[in-house]
C-alpha cells in the first residue's frame, strides 16, 4: 500500500514512522526544504498532562490531552530506540494563578486536583510512560514562603509543583529528521507545495509543484497533516470547516542562561493571555509572554506565510520586551541581558484552533482542544493534533485506521 502524507512537521513524521512500521510505503511531502522546520520547532515543548485547561471545566480536554501525554515517550522510544528518561526534558512546570487570572487560586487549585485524579486513572499499569517520570504524587501548592522567593507575590497569587515537563524540540527533531532519512520505506520530497487531492476511480491523486513543474501522483490513501494549510486541502475533498477558526503567530525566546545566574524555574501563568518559562537542566531557557509575543490573527483558510525568525527591529523588540515583562513576575530574570545573549533565538510557530476569539475572552473555544483528532472521508485522512502532545496518539490511531483496509 502506498500513502501520501501532507506536510513534514512532528505530526506528518509522526504518521510516516507509524505507517512505515505496519509496512506500508509513504511519501511525505513538505513545501520547505527540510522537514521539521516551522511550528515544530518553534514552541515550548509541553507534553501536556491536561493542568493547563482550567477553561474546560468538563475535563474534556484534560481527558485527551494525558492520553497524548502517555502516548508521547513510548512511541519516540519504538521509533527513536530512545529510552523514556533519556529525552531531554524540561524542570518540571510549576502552574502559576497571576494576579489578573481568568480564575481564582481555588478554582484553579481544584481543577489541578480533579485532573491529577484522571491522570491517576490513566496511568495505572503504565508505570513511567511519561518520560520515566512518577507522576503519582498530587499536585502541590506553595508555602507563601516558597513562592515569594521565586515569584513577585504581587503578580503570583499561588503556586503549585506539577510533574508536568517539556522536550527541547530542536533537539527532538534532530532525532526524528534522522530517523525519517534512514527508514527504507519513507520517501521525502522536499520544496514540494501540494494544491489540492482529487478522487480518481479507486486512488487519490496529489497535485504538487515544485520550482515550477506541476506533478500528479495517485495513492491508496492521503493523510493530511498539514499545520497552516490543512484546512484549504481539506478543503478541496469536500471537507469544509462548518465552524469558526483562528490562526495565530506566537513567537517565543530562547537562550542559554550565562554561568552565575540563578536558573528560573519552570512555570505556566494561568490562566489567561500570558505565558510560561521553561528551564532545562543544561541551562537552555525558553520565554513567552502573550501580550508581546503574538504578532498576527487570520481567518481566512490559507493564512499568511508567517516569518519563523522575525527580521529586524521586530526581533530585538521580542526579545527585550519578553525579558523585561517576565521580570516583573519572575524578579531572578533582572539579571539576564537580552544584549548578551549570543545564542538567543526568536521563532514564531503558528496555532490553529476553533474558535473566532481570543483568549482574552473568558468564552473563546481556545480555552479548550478537545474536539481535535482525525477526520476521514473514505481513503482520505485530515489530522487535527491540537497540540504538539498528541502527534504521536493521532499517528497510531491514523495508521491502525488504514492498516485495517489492507
Amino acid at each position: 500500500m502506498r500513502v501520501a502524507i501532507l506536510g513534514g512537521g512532528l505530526q506528518g513524521c509522526c504518521a510516516a514512522l507509524a505507517l512505515g512500521e505496519r509496512g506500508m510505503d509513504v511519501v511525505l511531502f513538505d513545501r520547505n526544504d527540510a522537514i521539521l522546520s516551522r511550528t515544530a520547532v518553534a514552541n515550548e515543548g509541553k507534553i501536556h498532562l491536561g493542568y493547563m485547561y482550567a477553561g474546560d471545566p468538563s475535563l474534556s480536554t484534560a481527558r485527551i490531552m494525558m492520553k497524548g501525554a502517555l502516548a508521547f515517550a513510548p512511541f519516540m522510544h519504538r521509533h527513536l530506540g530512545i529510552e523514556t528518561h533519556a529525552l531531554a526534558t524540561s524542570v518540571p512546570a510549576a502552574y502559576v494563578v497571576h494576579r489578573d487570572s481568568q480564575h481564582s487560586a481555588q478554582a484553579v487549585e481544584d481543577y489541578l486536583r480533579d485532573v491529577h485524579e484522571l491522570i491517576v486513572k490513566a496511568s495505572t499499569g503504565r508505570e513511567f510512560d511519561y518520560f520515566g517520570l512518577d507522576i503519582s504524587a498530587p499536585p502541590r501548592a506553595w508555602t507563601s514562603s516558597e513562592r515569594d522567593t521565586r515569584f513577585n507575590p504581587d503578580a503570583a497569587l499561588a503556586a503549585f509543583d506539577t510533574p508536568e515537563v517539556a522536550i527541547n524540540p530542536v533537539a527532538l527533531a534532530s532525532v526524528l529528521r534522522r530517523a525519517i532519512a534512514d527508514h527504507r520505506r519513507i520517501e521525502v520530497r522536499h520544496g514540494h507545495q501540494v494544491s489540492k487531492v482529487d478522487s480518481v476511480d479507486d486512488r487519490l491523486c496529489v497535485t504538487s509543484e515544485k520550482a515550477g513543474f506541476v506533478q500528479v501522483d495517485a495513492f491508496d490513501h492521503v493523510v493530511n497533516a498539514l499545520w497552516d494549510g490543512r484546512l484549504a486541502i481539506d478543503a478541496t475533498m469536500g471537507l469544509k470547516p462548518t465552524r469558526p477558526w483562528l490562526h495565530r503567530l506566537k513567537y517565543g525566546i530562547s537562550f542559554t542562561l550565562p554561568d552565575g545566574l540563578e536558573r528560573p524555574p519552570s512555570a505556566t501563568f494561568v490562566s489567561g493571555p500570558f505565558g510560561e518559562v521553561v528551564s532545562y537542566p543544561d541551562r537552555l531557557t525558553y520565554l513567552t509572554w502573550y501580550p508581546e509575543c503574538i504578532h498576527g490573527y487570520s481567518t481566512e483558510v490559507t493564512p499568511p506565510v508567517w516569518d519563523t525568525f522575525p527580521p529586524e527591529p521586530l526581533r530585538t523588540k521580542i526579545l527585550t520586551r519578553t525579558i523585561a515583562a517576565m521580570t516583573e513576575i519572575v524578579p531572578s530574570l533582572a539579571a539576564v541581558d537580552a544584549a548578551n545573549l549570543p545564542d538567543a533565538l526568536v521563532k514564531g510557530g503558528l496555532i490553529v484552533a476553533w474558535g473566532e476569539t481570543d483568549i482574552y475572552d473568558t468564552n473563546s473555544e481556545l480555552h479548550q482542544r478537545y474536539q481535535i483528532g482525525i477526520t476521514s472521508k473514505d481513503k482520505y485522512h485530515s489530522i487535527d493534533p491540537g497540540k504538539l502532545t498528541m502527534a504521536p496518539y493521532f499517528a497510531d490511531q491514523c495508521a491502525t485506521r488504514i492498516a485495517g483496509d489492507v
